[in-house]
């Protein structure tokens, strides 16, 4: 699972991240939203490691991500909205690299890395060099690493960003397959129409505060009017202006 305490985050002055606190359950898929600049990247770098919190604290499948931080990266898998990989190798490469560096058996890489490469189409570009693959491209071979390694935690930020309407639905699939294989999902996402489809919860930080959580249902019935007759986005948008 994910847990967040009292996480705060500042740049001089400004509270990025203000005291945020919450969980994400084993097979939850958990739905980060907010509008640009409340919060959301910040929260997931700070989350993938790659950023330090000004204080609070957070661990990752029982791992504290200050006091152990290899194991609580060895039990998450990070996308981001702009996906790397090293250009100078194959698809085929960079799969097998990820697969070696998590110590996944050879057979089990020899067996999943071709079935994982024809889910996402890219068998006929297993070959070719990451340079030059498009942008959507790359972020399904991440996704399909993410799969391959079977993470504990998983973190996606924006992640359709690129892909046309037919991988997406894929990966819609594939994301309800990652939570019924136990893995916590934590997506910052601004299709607000998918969170409400996919999510178990949804989470709204504004200006840095989280001030909804709940199921969609739930924090729906936090803004005015008739719950049932209202979107996650109209309620979105009540709450956030």
């Amino acid at each position: 699972m994910i847990e967040i305490n009292n996480l705060t985050k500042t740049f001089g002055s400004f509270k990025a991240v203000d005291g945020l606190s919450l969980r994400v359950e084993p097979g939850e898929i958990f739905g980060f939203l907010g509008p640009n600049g409340a919060g959301k990247t910040t929260t997931v770098k700070i989350l993938s490691g790659i950023m330090r919190p000004t204080s609070g604290s957070v661990s990752v499948a029982g791992f504290d991500l200050a006091e152990d931080p290899l194991a609580a990266k060895r039990a998450m898998a990070y996308i981001p909205d702009e996906p790397f990989v090293y250009p100078k190798l194959t698809g085929w490469e960079f799969m097998r690299f990820i697969g070696d560096l998590y110590s996944l058996p050879p057979a089990d890489q020899k067996k999943r890395i071709p079935e994982l490469l024809e889910t996402f189409e890219l068998t006929a570009h297993s070959g070719e060099l990451l340079e030059s693959y498009s942008h959507g491209m790359k972020q399904k071979l991440l996704i399909a690493s993410v799969l391959l390694r079977r993470p504990r935690a998983v973190l996606f930020d924006e992640p359709t960003v690129g892909l046309d309407p037919k991988s997406i639905r894929r990966f819609k699939t594939l994301l309800a397959d990652i939570a019924r294989g136990g893995a916590a999902v934590f997506m910052c996402t601004h299709i607000l129409d998918m969170a409400e489809k996919l999510c178990h919860t949804v989470g709204i930080i504004y200006r840095g505060r989280l001030i909804a959580r709940g199921t969609v249902a739930e924090v729906k019935k936090l803004a005015s009017g008739a719950a049932g007759e209202r979107s996650l986005e109209d309620v979105f948008l009540e709450l956030t202006e």
